[in-house]
């Protein structure tokens, strides 16, 4: 698989596109800022004087919140992070199962954030889809390759560090992106065959 035509590049270049919208091109869209149709966010009242967020039924904030970033440096190290552990993901499970490791964890720590959420408070970020990699990389590490206990100790650090006082990062988030794309992942390695090459004799 090319690594400029794999999903993992894609998606980087979409997320850092969206970023760079957000950031530079904010009223390129009437209405509302662009970043405010994106973040995830439970129900409030937006400066265009219209309810908005998930309980308002725009559930494709559980997906559409891996576009959004706080500042550069939270995208870069989100996109370091998707690089390193979605080239070895993608590389081992192919396009279509990667996709569904992607989709499950998004949604997963998506909802476990918005669940336990400030109602009016907005979040942002792919890091609960980078865990749910996390989660899968701790479920088949070994077949990929990978050291899974370096894995973990990363996660560890990782966990602790949204616990650190003005840190603001969303802990639920984290872990249900963690225990989602563990599940996902449990349910299709079980389906999973790796491609096995053919030799002559």
């Amino acid at each position: 698989m090319q690594k400029r035509n794999s999903l993992t590049t894609i998606l980087i270049v979409v997320i850092s596109g969206a970023y760079i919208v957000g950031k530079y091109f904010a009223n390129v869209i009437p209405g509302i800022q662009f970043e405010y149709r994106l973040f995830l966010i439970k129900y409030a009242l937006f400066p265009d004087n219209q309810w908005h967020g998930i309980q308002a039924g725009e559930w494709y904030r559980y997906f559409t919140v891996a576009l959004t970033h706080a500042n550069i440096t939270h995208i870069l190290f989100n996109m370091l992070a998707l690089y390193s552990l979605g080239t070895a993901v993608e590389n081992y499970y192919g396009r279509l199962k990667y996709s569904a490791i992607l989709i499950a964890s998004l949604f997963s720590a998506s909802y476990i954030s918005n669940y336990f959420a400030i109602p009016t408070m907005p979040a942002v970020g792919a890091s609960g889809m980078i865990f749910g990699l996390f989660g899968a990389i701790m479920v088949t590490g070994q077949k990929m390759g990978v050291d899974y206990r370096q894995t973990l100790g990363v996660i560890a650090v990782n966990l602790l560090i949204t616990f650190i006082p003005g840190s603001n990062i969303d802990w639920h988030a984290h872990l249900g992106g963690l225990v989602g794309g563990a599940i996902i992942t449990l349910i299709i390695g079980g389906l999973h065959r790796p491609k096995q090459r053919l030799r002559n004799i």
